[in-house]
């Protein structure tokens, strides 16, 4: 087996990944180290395995008390509008949960207007385009999936709404694959039409490298470097996939102090019922 990148204890790499996020937004791509040198959290990979295995991370999101960055959210969204949908699709996301997420309600009214959507019947039983409205879903880029297959070299783009629950580490990965493009090595042939990525099951990928050093230009300001776009638009494909998660955290602070203070009410009857019983002296006379 080898190990990839120049190692740094996983403490301190983490520590480098926040900072680098928290201060201008330049997020250091650690999982490219397996074949770029950068520094990371050590990676062990087999000689057997057929692809790289991502680097953990330090997303603040998952923290137990933490939430969804609506900046980055914004941004992610920024980037899966510019570049992702072009090719993917997020069907299961309607412009209404966005709603206070990303945009405010008349931006993403002005947003989904611009889009034409196939609606109806009428009343002469004739579908027709009508502006879209926040009740619709994200557009897709394809008719459907023949057309798709057709524009993509017979390789269908898959949707993107649960693709962070879909891969085993998917916040890892996705950061990984986006950022993890690079030359083949020495004996590695490329077959036409495929790229070399190292997190991709077998190193071959359809998919041209999708980002690009000031490829997106964000309206906050942020530095627009491809390991940024890449923690964004993945950190706004992990709400995608749990759009309740803050929600749901939230609730179960309400659940967990609830559960403490039974829990002390019902101790403390405990004690005032069976105090008389515990305190109690009980004497035997012949």
């Amino acid at each position: 087996m080898f190990v990839a990148g120049n190692l740094l204890p996983k403490s301190r790499a983490r520590l480098v990944f926040a900072k680098l996020s928290q201060g201008n937004k330049a997020a250091v791509a650690a999982a490219v180290a397996a074949v770029s040198g950068t520094v990371t959290v050590a990676s062990v990979t087999f000689l057997s395995d057929d692809v790289v295995h991502p680097a953990e991370l330090p997303w603040e999101h998952l923290g137990l008390f933490s939430s969804y960055d609506c900046g980055a959210l914004r941004r992610g969204f920024q980037v899966y509008r510019q570049v992702c949908a072009t090719c993917h699709s997020i069907e299961q996301i309607h412009y209404r949960e966005l709603v206070g997420v990303t945009h405010t309600t008349d931006e993403l009214i002005e947003m989904s207007s611009e889009v034409d959507v196939v609606d109806g019947p009428n009343d002469e039983g004739e579908m027709f385009e009508r502006p879209g409205k926040l009740a619709d879903r994200l557009p897709k880029p394809y008719a459907n999936d023949e057309q798709g297959r057709a524009a993509n070299g017979g390789a269908l783009p898959p949707d993107l709404s649960l693709m962070v629950k879909a891969r085993h580490a998917g916040q890892d990965y996705l950061f990984s694959l986006l950022t993890g493009y690079c030359e083949p090595p020495a004996g590695k042939p490329m077959m036409a039409g495929l790229y070399y990525n190292p997190y991709f099951p077998g190193g071959a990928i359809a998919m041209p490298p999708p980002l690009s050093d000031g490829g997106v230009e964000y309206e906050d300001g942020t530095p627009s470097t491809i390991s940024q776009q890449a923690k964004d638009v993945v950190e706004f494909l992990n709400w995608c996939s749990e759009p309740e998660a803050d929600e749901r955290k939230k609730n179960a602070g309400q659940y967990m102090m609830a559960i403490a203070f039974t829990a002390i009410a019902t101790g403390y009857y405990k004690r005032f019922k069976w105090s008389p019983y515990k305190t109690r002296s009980i004497t035997y006379l012949k």
